[in-house]
């Protein structure tokens, strides 16, 4: 069976260091890119017609540092090479995000099947111990089955 992947969504997420957002912006900015640095101050946005890049340094309120993207894999994706985060590691951020005012499990139950076999459920649990809003999806998550 192939490598199983999330629904694809309109805009790509990019991970940077902290120290490299600066960096990252100018190589968009470069490539035909219009910057826009929205209020919050943990991602900026690179808009080039249909195309939007959303670039985050910053992820559930901590700067994103090198060693963050030390478990980055080479993937293959829209036929180009690039590390990526382990699937783990992102639905744990996810996860780590809900809150009251933003806790909408109608995309991350979709994510969460196509991905099922890859997560490591046991450890997604301990990091998000602190977090109702995440109990309340992994405790849903293993009610429809997604659970291992």
């Amino acid at each position: 069976m192939g490598l199983r992947r999330p629904e694809p969504s309109h805009d790509v997420d990019i991970v940077v260091a902290d120290a490299d957002a600066p960096a990252a912006a100018t190589t968009l900015a470069d490539a035909g890119f219009l910057i826009e640095r929205p209020p919050e101050d943990w991602l900026l946005k690179a808009h080039n017609g249909e195309w939007v890049v959303d670039v985050l340094h910053r992820v559930n309120g901590e700067p994103v540092g090198p060693a963050d993207l030390d478990d980055a894999e080479e993937r293959v994706v829209l036929a180009i090479s690039m590390p990526v985060l382990p699937p783990t590691t992102v639905f744990t951020q996810k996860l780590r995000a809900l809150t009251e005012h933003h806790c909408n499990f109608a995309d991350l139950i979709p994510a969460a099947r196509a991905v099922r076999e890859q997560l490591d459920w046991d450890h997604i649990e301990k990091a998000t111990d602190d977090n109702d809003f995440a109990a309340a999806f992994l405790m849903l998550a293993g009610r429809l089955g997604l659970r291992g």
